[in-house]
């Protein structure tokens, strides 16, 4: 378990100028294994990346800060502070650019690798029943992009604003990515009232969740694994103090649930995670596990590995 502090994190500026901005990659430096978030800090008329489009990853953007205009095959529109910006795999090619008070935002998505294989002494990438040179001069991110960057349209709906998204759980959470068209993640924006608690304590054998603090303060708590002589525990093994500007990654598979409490200021956070179909979740004050692929919810026994042998 890591908690890092954005403020903490090393930031990191491209001298190629396909690239700007400054860069801090928060979920590495958290211990994120699967997925990442990066906080990016762009200058007045700076542009982050060149467009682009995945074959794979779901791509979130979350506006911390100023105003820019986001470019997509061709097209521009508005964004703001508190604006939610999905691009789904293979979809519209995409980058974004910071405004007259520069922006600044939260990029989350996962790491997948791409299969096939790499032939470095010959510059070849070998995709069966192909291949494709690469890696030859000059860096993609040095090449002339030839935007344009019109008139900005109306915008699409993958562009949503936390004020004009549904307030769930009693007004503590609002599904941010879900409002804009995700379907293979998630990014929610959780306000905790002083002393509530967020999601029930739980683990996850697939799915791999980060969270950035945004405002107030609180506690990380940390349960202990399941343990058949100790069910139902009744408190957290673990706490950690969180406020503004702090990261924590929990991958898959620990074995340790977690759980937040919010503080005498409350607490406000941004919760991202992957959406897998594989995945089991436990709940250990209840002895719940969710099958999130079959959308089962049931409470199992928990027993000692030899419960139920024969004796030697």
């Amino acid at each position: 378990m890591r908690v890092v502090h954005w403020d903490e994190v090393e930031s990191r500026r491209s001298h190629m100028r396909g690239a700007g901005g400054d860069w801090r990659f928060l979920g590495e430096a958290a211990g994120s294994v699967g997925v990442g978030v990066n906080r990016v800090l762009l200058g007045p008329g700076e542009v982050s990346t060149p467009a682009h489009v995945h074959g794979a990853d779901e791509e979130t953007f979350f506006i911390l800060g100023g105003d820019g205009l986001s470019w997509q095959d061709g097209q521009t529109y508005e964004v703001r502070a508190g604006d939610c910006i999905v691009h789904p795999p293979r979809g519209a090619a995409h980058t974004i650019r910071a405004g007259q008070h520069g922006l600044d935002f939260l990029v989350y998505g996962p790491r997948n690798r791409i299969a096939g294989s790499y032939l470095p002494r010959v510059g070849v990438y070998w995709l069966w029943p192909t291949w494709a040179d690469v890696g030859k001069p000059p860096h993609p991110y040095e090449r002339d992009q030839h935007l344009e960057w019109p008139d900005p349209s109306p915008r699409p709906e993958s562009i949503v604003n936390v004020d004009d998204v549904d307030v769930q759980f009693g007004g503590r959470s609002r599904r941010l990515s879900a409002a804009a068209g995700a379907k293979l993640t998630g990014l929610n924006l959780v306000t905790l009232p002083v002393g509530e608690e967020g999601a029930p304590p739980h683990c996850h054998t697939a799915e791999e969740e980060l969270f950035v603090v945004l405002a107030g303060e609180g506690e990380l708590e940390l349960w202990a694994p399941p343990d058949p002589q100790h069910r139902f525990p009744a408190d957290p093994v673990e706490r950690h103090p969180v406020g503004a500007g702090h990261v924590v990654s929990r991958p898959p598979g620990t074995r340790i649930p977690h759980s937040f409490r919010a503080g005498p200021n409350g607490l406000t956070y941004l919760a991202y995670g992957t959406r897998d179909s594989n995945d089991v979740c436990w709940y250990p004050r209840s002895n719940k596990v969710y099958f999130r692929g079959l959308g089962v919810i049931t409470r199992m026994e928990l027993l000692d590995y030899f419960d139920g042998e024969p004796d030697e």
